[in-house]
């Protein structure tokens, strides 16, 4: 039984200074941070970047105690403890309510659905539910989320302008997919096939799944090191590293919404 996820929802980078690392990004890479807010009582705040359906999440933490209290806050804390970088990433799926007990009924860790939300700078609050396999991490399965499609950032009309939003780098930017450098590839894509349901084939040395346009990849690697994929109409491809993730933007390949 397997999840069809329509995609990679999100990836999250853990950093001691999200607005410091969004200026960073902006000025290296040409991602624009247009959205973020406050988890309150959790701890943790963001900045985002949209990259169509998809986004790039900056996390910080104020209260380690908090944040332990929930999964990608208890991610963000470690990665932090390592020094910032890769935290974990999440799958969209539409038909969470129903994926989840089928998983768990078929022998997944998974936790239950939760509810959460953020209070953006302009007051909205933008929510969502999730489940989470126990523990996240940058060698662990993703969670999976839907988001409640209403508002600023979830509704109709924010959606159509994310997709065609024009970054700093001169054109719209989607997500390709996400690599991932871990001990044992074969192992973490047995887990997530048994914890989230995605379905991994073997090509040479890498695993790789599709999840809606997205790619993800696993390789041996003797950390958990990520790059993340980009496509945006430039005439040449650019590459930066930060805290251990790599940002690679092809030129797009791409016709029509992001």
């Amino acid at each position: 039984m397997a999840v069809m996820p329509s995609g990679i929802d999100h990836v999250v980078i853990a950093v001691a200074d999200p607005d410091a690392t969004a200026a960073e990004l902006t000025e290296t890479v040409g991602l624009s941070f247009t959205g973020g807010g406050r988890h309150e009582g959790l701890g943790t705040f963001n900045r985002i970047a949209f990259l169509g359906d998809a986004y790039l999440e900056l996390i910080g933490v104020t209260d380690a105690a908090e944040a332990q209290g929930w999964a990608i806050g208890g991610a963000a804390v470690e990665a932090l403890e390592r020094g910032g970088g890769f935290a974990t990433w999440a799958l969209a799926d539409p038909a969470i309510r129903t994926t989840v007990p089928r998983l768990q009924a078929n022998g997944s860790h998974i936790g239950a659905v939760t509810h959460g939300s953020r209070e953006r700078p302009d007051r909205e609050r933008v929510e969502w539910w999730s489940a989470s396999p126990p523990g996240l991490g940058p060698d662990r399965p993703p969670l999976l989320i839907k988001h409640l499609e209403a508002g600023a950032e979830w509704g109709a009309e924010a959606l159509a302008a994310r997709r065609a939003f024009v970054h700093p780098i001169g054109s719209p930017v989607r997500l390709d997919g996400l690599d991932l450098a871990v001990p044992d590839p074969l192992a973490l894509a047995a887990t997530c096939r048994a914890e989230v349901g995605l379905d991994f084939a073997r090509d040479g040395d890498i695993v790789l799944a599709t999840a809606g346009r997205h790619v993800i990849r696993f390789m041996r690697g003797s950390a958990a090191e990520a790059t993340i994929r980009l496509e945006a109409a430039v005439e040449t491809a650019l590459s930066t590293r930060l805290l251990g993730v790599g940002f690679v933007v092809r030129p797009t390949s791409w016709s029509g919404p992001a």
